[in-house]
């Protein structure tokens, strides 16, 4: 029985180690790219409009990764 208990407590601590990095990494990719953008618009603010669109774009491709990484960790609770 205290097996069982070991096991369980060590997926969760692992379940919840990778859902923390994902979202971690998340931020820091999602920083990284508003901070790039922002830079590039200060350059050239006539290109403002295809940077932001850009941005969003690429945002919403890293927070979907994360999210798929978060999604994988709370089923490996499960399973």
């Amino acid at each position: 029985m205290l097996g069982t208990l070991a096991e369980l407590s060590l997926t969760g601590l692992g379940a919840s180690f990778g859902a923390a990095i994902a979202a971690i990494g998340a931020g820091i990719g999602i920083g990284k790219i508003g901070a790039a953008a922002m830079e590039a618009i200060a350059r050239q603010p006539e290109a403002a409009g295809d940077i932001r669109s850009n941005m969003i774009v690429i945002a919403a491709l890293v927070e979907g990764v994360a999210l798929f990484a978060v999604i994988v960790c709370v089923l490996a609770l499960f399973v």
